[in-house]
């Protein structure tokens, strides 16, 4: 193995302008069935180790696979979601040797996956295509114990196989990701969707959701895909970005040397931020696929996937369209972080009830990052009438809301509650004049067109009236009185 480039000036440094990164993901998604795969035993997260197992997780002699047909019909829906066409499918054998699968074979799909041919739409609205998704089984963990965790360096290692038969869908991207940022905004999407849908719960902390990252780099206008190198196992959006970018950079630093870059498998280190070398890259021949002999062929029924189909919920990119339609003037970013966050549906009713468009997604993107609680879309929608009608000032309003998430209610009440009444305009005028008349230098350069001392008479209002005046129309009345 060839030392790190010396080159690399810092983590996430993007690739030289000459040069194009080319990214293909292979995300492994294990379902939220019941139990396992081909077999009864649980499938959930914990445990101690080597307790939820049986001779089909241990491959035991005589043991045989019964297919999971809850596990049939979350691929299909993922599938379906993706815009995949759902084909008859068959079971096979991927032979090799490796102390976490216990049969020294798994059981996937190889030539005929159950779904092939969709895409995901990114948030930038950037199609990519999905080349398959394919059900297979969970392998069992190896904890390698002493140095620094890896197996070169271990004293011994343990086997747990309580993971080993978990079903999974393998969802196999096409390589048209052209940067990190582009990566992670896939695999958020990808697991919005399968949380969405109900086949996973996306959690990559407790390893729901797995991905292997293909990086390659090619000369800007080159239509050839270089030598990739995959790196196993990402596990957070994080570790994603900086991977890619460190594994492009290593690439281009190669081929600049004039040294050729080998296909491989790569591990991703966080403590050190570089990719590792841990072999040479297999080739579909090196596992000697051939058809599972103890498992019939998958032939869904066009009336089941057209079911699944229509029962499916709406899906992000649908939701993004919907809030945007109704709120055209939110950016694409806002847009998607109110789906991101669930909010969208209090955001549409909020509208809906007559909220002006615009406040409403103030509030929900910036004043709700920590949730709705007790907030109902109703009250968003009178909380912004409230402000629109200068009968709250923007932190007066804030402050309701704060208040309408934490106990609910009605936000005029609300407001009384918590002393904010609207400033009679006379009131509002007298002060104002005072004001001027206490400070005659800063009114003389504010007439002047020094416009920060704007912020010197607003603040004086505020505390005057312990926020209950609205700084714009202090403002406003400044400017009214300027010569």
């Amino acid at each position: 193995m060839s030392p790190a480039p010396s080159s690399i000036p810092g983590l996430g440094t993007p690739a030289d302008a000459d040069w194009e990164t080319v990214v293909g993901l292979e995300v492994h998604a294990e379902l939220a069935t019941e139990t396992k795969l081909f077999s009864a035993s649980p499938n959930r997260f914990g445990g101690d180790p080597n307790t939820h197992i049986d001779p089909v997780s241990l491959g035991l002699p005589g043991s045989l696979p019964s297919l999971n047909e809850k596990a049939v019909e979350l691929a299909i829906r993922v599938g379906v979601a993706l815009d995949c066409r759902i084909q008859p499918s068959v079971f096979a054998r991927k032979n090799y040797f490796y102390p976490d699968m216990p049969k020294n074979f798994q059981i996937s799909q190889y030539d005929q996956p159950i779904c092939v041919d969709g895409g995901l739409e990114l948030p930038s609205g950037r199609r990519i295509g999905i080349e398959r998704a394919h059900l297979e089984e969970d392998t069992g963990k190896t904890t390698h114990v002493g140095g620094g965790g890896r197996i070169h360096e271990a004293g011994y290692s343990l086997v747990d196989y309580n993971r080993a038969g978990v079903p999974l869908l393998e969802i196999v991207g096409r390589p048209e990701l052209r940067t990190a940022e582009e990566a992670r905004q896939y695999v958020a999407e990808l697991r919005s969707i399968l949380v969405a849908v109900g086949a996973s719960d996306g959690k990559m902390e407790e390893g729901s959701l797995r991905v292997d990252c293909n990086v390659s780099v090619r000369p800007v206008g080159s239509r050839a895909l270089g030598t990739r190198c995959e790196i196993k196992n990402v596990n957070s959006l994080r570790s994603l970005g900086r991977a890619i970018d460190y594994e492009a950079r290593r690439q281009i630093d190669e081929l600049a040397a004039g040294r050729p870059v080998p296909q491989q498998t790569r591990h991703w280190n966080e403590d050190d931020g570089r990719t590792h070398a841990l072999r040479s890259k297999e080739d579909d021949y090196d596992y000697r696929y051939f058809p599972e002999p103890d498992l019939l062929p998958l032939e869904p029924s066009a009336q089941w996937v057209e079911q699944i189909r229509r029962d499916l919920p709406p899906l992000p990119r649908d939701r993004r369209r919907r809030l945007a339609e109704a709120a055209p003037q939110a950016t694409p970013g806002h847009v998607a972080l109110a789906v991101e966050r669930s909010m969208d549906h209090l955001a549409l009713v909020a509208i809906g009830a007559g909220g002006a468009p615009e406040r409403v997604m103030t509030h929900v993107v910036h004043n709700l990052a920590d949730g709705v609680g007790l907030l109902e879309p109703d009250g968003l929608a009178e909380l912004i009438g409230l402000e629109e009608a200068g009968e709250l000032t923007a932190t007066q309003a804030k402050k309701v809301l704060a208040a309408l998430v934490e106990r609910g209610g009605s936000p005029r009440e609300v407001a009384q509650s918590l002393g904010f009444e609207a400033m009679d305009t006379a009131e509002l005028d007298a002060l104002v004049d005072g004001l001027i008349a206490d400070h005659p230098d800063e009114w003389a350069r504010f007439c002047g067109g020094d416009d920060k001392l704007t912020g010197f008479f607003v603040g004086r209002v505020m505390k005057a009236t312990r926020g209950r005046a609205d700084g714009q129309a202090v403002t406003h009345l400044l400017h009214t009185r300027r010569p």
